[in-house]
Parts: C-alpha cells; sequence; structure tokens
C-alpha cells in the first residue's frame, strides 16, 4: 500500500510568493538605503554584477564573453567605490570606457550596450544617495516610485482589464495598468512632499518618471521576447531575476539623478 499521500500538499499562491519575495527585497533595499556608504555601494555593486550576467544571457553572449563583460564592470564599480574617486564624472566616464572596450573586444557588440545600461543606473542611484542634505529621502523617492508603479499596475491590470498596452511585447499589459501605475507612483510622490519635504519639482516629476518606469518595464520584455525568454533569470521566485526586478528603475534612476543634482546647480547658473 502506498505511503503517499491522498491529496499532495497545496504550493503557495503565486501572489503570496510574489508578495512576500518582493516585500523581502524591498526591506533589503530600505535597509541598505538607511545606512548608506559601503552597505549601499555593496549592493547596487552585487545587483550590477547579476544584472549584466543575466544581460549578457538575453543577447546569446557565450560564457567566456558573458565573464568578460562581468570583470570589466568591476573597474568601474570599484571606481565608484567609497574607496576609490566615488560617483562622479570620472565615473561616468569609466562606464564609458568599459562599454567602448566591451563592445570592442567580446561579442555580440551589445555587450557593450549591456555595460550603459547597467552601470549608469548604479552611478545615478550612488549619486543621489551621496546627496548630503536629502540623499536619503531622495534615494527612497527614486526607488518607492518605481515600486508604487510596479504595484499600481499590477492591481489596476489584474482587476480592471480593459484594452491592452503592447499586446506583441507584452500581452499582460494594459492601458489600465500604466494609468493605475502612474497615478500611486504620483500620489506617493506628493506625500512624500507634504510629510517629508520631498522637492516640489521632484513631485511635479514624478509621473513622467512613473511613465519612464513602464517604458524600462516594455524593453526589457521585449528583450525577453527576442531572446525567447519567460524571465531574465531565476533568482527570486516570483519575479524571475535582477533585471525583472529592476526594469523600471533603469532608465528612471539617471533621470532622477539629473532633477537632484543637475537642474538645481542650473537655478545657480542662472544669469
Amino acid at each position: 500500500m502506498s505511503d503517499r499521500p491522498a491529496h499532495p500538499p497545496k504550493r503557495p499562491p503565486e501572489l503570496l510568493i510574489r508578495a512576500a519575495v518582493g516585500l523581502g527585497l524591498m526591506a533589503l533595499a530600505l535597509a541598505a538605503v538607511v545606512l548608506g556608504g559601503w552597505i549601499f555601494w555593496l549592493l547596487v555593486a552585487a545587483m550590477a554584477m547579476v544584472m549584466i550576467a543575466e544581460w549578457a544571457e538575453l543577447v546569446d553572449a557565450t560564457a567566456r564573453d558573458k565573464r568578460g563583460a562581468m570583470l570589466t564592470l568591476v573597474v568601474p564599480l570599484t571606481v565608484m567605490s567609497p574607496a576609490a574617486w566615488g560617483p562622479g564624472w570620472f565615473a561616468l566616464g569609466i562606464v564609458g570606457a568599459a562599454a567602448v572596450f566591451v563592445a570592442a573586444v567580446f561579442k555580440p557588440r551589445a555587450l557593450g550596450l549591456g555595460m550603459v545600461y547597467v552601470g549608469v543606473p548604479v552611478l545615478a542611484l550612488l549619486v543621489i544617495r551621496e546627496n548630503r542634505e536629502f540623499g536619503l529621502i531622495y534615494t527612497l523617492w527614486t526607488l518607492a516610485l518605481v515600486w508604487m508603479c510596479d504595484i499600481g499596475a499590477y492591481f489596476s491590470g489584474k482587476y480592471i482589464g480593459g484594452p491592452k498596452l503592447a499586446p506583441t511585447i507584452s500581452p499582460n499589459k494594459t492601458w489600465a495598468g500604466l494609468i493605475g501605475g502612474i497615478a500611486l507612483a504620483t500620489a506617493f510622490g506628493w506625500f512624500l512632499h507634504w510629510q517629508y519635504g520631498l522637492a516640489v519639482r521632484l513631485a511635479l516629476a514624478t509621473p513622467f518618471l512613473a511613465f519612464l518606469a513602464q517604458g524600462g518595464d516594455l524593453f526589457e520584455s521585449w528583450l525577453k521576447r527576442r531572446a525567447g525568454r519567460k524571465d531574465s533569470g531565476a533568482l527570486f521566485p516570483g519575479h524571475g531575476g535582477v533585471l525583472d526586478r529592476l526594469d523600471g528603475l533603469v532608465p528612471v534612476a539617471p533621470v532622477a539623478a539629473f532633477l537632484v543634482v543637475i537642474v538645481p546647480l542650473l537655478y545657480v547658473w542662472r544669469p
């Protein structure tokens, strides 16, 4: 007689797994942002290394070229570290040089684009966090608006549905999801303004950045469809890989850094 149970144990619902992993990742990111310094650099550097590895697989690079790209990325990441020059224009130049080197030495050429795709957002996040006066709140705003956009888009798309946003790229995304994501991110931006003094220009820019986050999500979906893959990786249950989790942050972080760092300088330099 079999010892197997009559009914196999049920697996946890996918939404429960997704929520648990998502909350855990948010908690980890928040802790690193609050601690700053070496801890924050270590987290973003580790994520960057996984991202370039996943990018290499999406563009069908060989194992050798994948390792070469990962080793090359170590150079700009080291330059950005607290022990070196830190995030700045020099580090940006090193990211560009690394991209040219990778595109010239390794195949496919798209690996060089991956260096920019990964390196620039990492640099942007480190620049934002280094803001002496408001680095903490600005970094939280940058990360959380993407989270709020994802949450709003997920539930709006699931429970409202309606016309598809880009059916040939991502069949599950809807216009309701796009609007719901932007709305929740915008509400969160104004909440940070009212409660924690987030600059008005950043609260006003939040809807645009939420739109960019959705665009980053669609771009990564296009990459995966082109590569014939469902996810960029399998590191996070219910979420896929690091690129799957951070696709919306990739275009948002550089624009947020521009708004946080460059725009105030324009005010100072204005005649």
